[in-house]
Parts: structure tokens; sequence; C-alpha cells
């Protein structure tokens, strides 16, 4: 069962159910009246933690489980609050105040919580797929002001917009998010919600950046970037049904955007299944662009996922085509050399693998997976001595991706603790 801080039932809370070194959570969505349940799970060690987007996560409980053994879990999602970081109880070591909304768009931020503890769920491949969900975010705030409207009259919100801007290019985010959010608060434009947004979710802010979004949305509900923020925000919270549902919603309010469509592609990619409603819009997608090889690239990866639940050779043949036009429209593009590797490998034909293979890792020797599968094909055709010369050069690309997480990480930890000793912004109601 999941209940607020008052007892009540607590519909629509994202549960994650995490057994230790299983990088693919059980997840699942409390009903009507709060409940929820796993079943026919293995026994072992588990912790199990809801969260819902306006609710202070809950804490993580630990669970042992043995062989039919049944358990009783209730989850308390306390609300936010902007003074304590949870009602009634102190904010938790590493944490501050979250956020205070109100009817008009008059709301500041007093602080955030670590990502670490709030949401990217799962492996370093789906923090990766995060990480490039906010970049891409970043890169659809709009170039059209120019410095100079700072010293030609422009409104006072426009000119902490713009200072926003220089703070960021100067390395300083901290002030960087006040200027957003007192441009915001001055003028809730769409463009000045999705630059706080923005700012927010590129130093992995996720659940604040959630919130902006939301809100921003709200207020201007056919802002396609805005609903792709939302999207990029909620995966980063480990959300991710909800996060397809927003980028879905927002490929539908501009068909012509293709910011939407590879945002679900990059999610498609990382995910163990296929995403929900991802396939349609992916397919409308290759249709509508072509000459786009990332287009037809995230197309065929969706589709490889339904025939690996299906075993069509129809789909097989289908999914060759995409990635055969994608990399004939890009043929530097290795990760679909990549795709059609491990595509012929699952057909049982190891010469063709190994060459699909051999040119992604040509075009990008970094492409740390292309060096495994490699490895894995060479390992059952006997050539062991070839097998493990790509395994090490595995493990170093794995370790460089590693340490780069790290940095960022720890860039992360900074920003925050720097956020959290700011005094918060004093905002009339």
């Amino acid at each position: 069962m999941v209940r607020d801080a008052s007892g009540k039932p607590v519909a629509g809370a994202s549960v994650l159910l995490v057994a230790p070194g299983n990088a693919k959570p059980h997840e699942t969505k409390s009903a009507e009246g709060g409940t929820f349940s796993f079943s026919a799970l293995s026994a072992g060690a588990f912790t199990i933690s809801a969260e819902k987007i306006g609710l202070r996560p809950s804490v993580s409980f630990s669970l042992e489980l043995s062989a039919g053994e049944k358990k009783h879990v209730e989850l308390i999602l306390d609300p936010l609050d902007p003074s304590t970081g949870a009602a009634g109880h102190p904010a938790p070591d590493g944490a501050s105040a979250a956020m205070e909304f109100s009817d008009h768009p008059d709301f500041v931020i007093a602080g955030m919580t670590d990502w670490s503890n709030l949401g990217l769920h799962g492996s370093d491949a789906t923090t990766r797929t995060s990480e490039a969900l906010a970049k891409e975010t970043l890169a659809l705030k709009s170039g059209a002001a120019h410095e100079s409207l700072a010293n030609s009259g422009a409104d006072a919100a426009t000119v902490h917009r713009l200072s926003g801007d220089r703070e960021e290019r100067s390395g300083d985010p901290v002030a960087a998010v006040r200027d957003y959010e007192q441009a915001t608060r001055l003028n809730p434009s769409e463009e000045n919600y999705f630059a706080w947004g923005t700012e927010l979710l590129s130093h992995r802010a996720s659940q604040p950046a959630a919130e902006v979004f939301t809100k921003g949305f709200a207020l201007h509900p056919q802002s396609a970037r805005l609903l792709a923020g939302l999207g990029a925000a909620l995966y980063a919270n480990g959300l991710y049904r909800e996060a397809a549902a927003r980028l879905c919603e927002a490929s539908d309010l501009n068909p012509a955007d293709s910011a939407p469509y590879l945002f679900l592609g990059k999610m498609e990619e990382a995910a163990v299944d296929p995403v929900p409603c991802a396939e349609e819009k992916l397919a409308r997608f290759a249709r509508e662009q072509p000459g786009n090889a990332l287009a037809n690239y995230d197309y065929a990866i969706s589709v490889w996922k339904r025939k690996r639940q299906s075993d069509d050779a129809t789909e097989f043949r289908k999914t060759e085509a995409l990635l055969e036009k994608a990399v004939a429209i890009d043929p530097t593009f290795a990760e679909a050399y990549l795709q059609l590797g491990v595509m012929y490998s699952a057909q049982g034909d190891p010469a063709r693998t190994e060459q699909l293979l051999r040119k992604a890792i040509e075009i990008n020797p970094q492409l740390s997976e292309a060096h495994r599968r490699l490895g894995q094909a060479y390992q059952r055709s006997g050539e062991n001595t070839k097998a493990e010369h790509e395994f090490a050069i595995y493990k170093q690309c794995q370790k460089t991706e590693s340490d780069a997480l790290e940095r960022e990480r720890r860039e992360l930890r900074q920003f925050l603790v720097i956020l959290q000793d700011q005094p918060a912004t004093s905002v009339p109601h």
C-alpha cells in the first residue's frame, strides 16, 4: 500500500522493487486504492521504494524474501515542504527544501535533492541515456535572444534570463538557476520556463526540473519542447513509462519536430523491453523523414525489440532494411553497424557478424559494446587470443566511461551543496 502522510491512499505512484546487482528493477503503479503487488519473485534480498511527482519519494526499505513467502509493505510519501524538506520532518542529510507552487507562477526553489538518491534507477547505460537527454534538452533552447537586449531597454525578466545564460557559460550554474527563476517569476513565458527547467535538468536536478516543466506546460499547453523536457526529467527520475507517454504526446503536438522522436529513440535503445507507444511514433518519424539516418535507426531498434518477442522473419528483414538504409545515408554511423552485427549474431551468421562489428569499431574505436560483441564472436569461433584482446579493450572503454560518469557525479554533488547553502528567494503570495 502507498499512503500519504495523513494515511490516505496514493494512486498512480511508481513502486520500484530492486534486487542487488539487478540492473532492471521491477516496476508497477499503485492502483486507485493505493495498493500494488509483485508476484512470482525469486527468494533473495530486495529494496522497495515509491515515488510520485509532487511528493517526496519514500525511504527505500530492505526486504528479505524466502521462497513462497508473502509480505505486506506500506510506503509513505510525504508532501514536499519548502522549509523542512518533508511535512513535519527535518530534511535528511544531503537534501534541502523542495519547490513550492501556488496558483500563480510565483514559486521558488530553495534547493534540491541529490540525483543518486532520487532517480536514475538502473544501470550506467540508463544513467548515460538520462544525461544525453538532458544535453539534448539544453540544445532546444532558443538562440533568438541576443546580449544586446540587456542594454537596449529590455524588460527585467529578459535581463535576468540573459544574465542566466551568461552565468551558465561562465560556469556558475547556481547563479544561473537563480536568474532563470527570477525571470520566470517576473514573466511566466514559455521561453523562461524552458530556460529554468533546462538549467536544472542539465545539472541533474531532475525532480525540480520536472516540477518546472509541469508548471510551464500547464500554462503553455502547445509547447512541444516543454513536454519533451518534462519527458527527459521524468526519465531521469526513473519514471520511464510516464516519460515515454509525455514524449509521445510531444511528438503529436508537432509531428515535424525531430526532438521528441530522438528522445524516444534513446529511451528505446537503453530499455530492455519495448518502450510503450514508441514504435508507432518512431514509424511516423521514419515515414516523415526518410532521409534521416537516425529516424531509420531508431525505428529499426523498435522493430527489432518486437521481433525478439515474436521471432518473425519478416521483422528481421524489415529491421535489416532500415539499418542498411541508415548506413547508406550516413556511412559513419557506427551504432547502426553494431546493431546489424547483433542481428546477424542472433541469426547464427558468424562471418557477417564479425565483418559488421569490425566496421563499427573501425568507425568508432571507443564503442565498448562493439568490442564486447566481437570478443564473444571470436570466442564462439575458437579464436581465443583475439577474443581476449577485444575483451581487454572493452574493459578499458568501460573504465573510461565510468570515470567520466564519476566526474560528472562529483560536479553534480558540488553544484547541489553550493545551491543548498544559498538563501531562498523571497516571493510574495
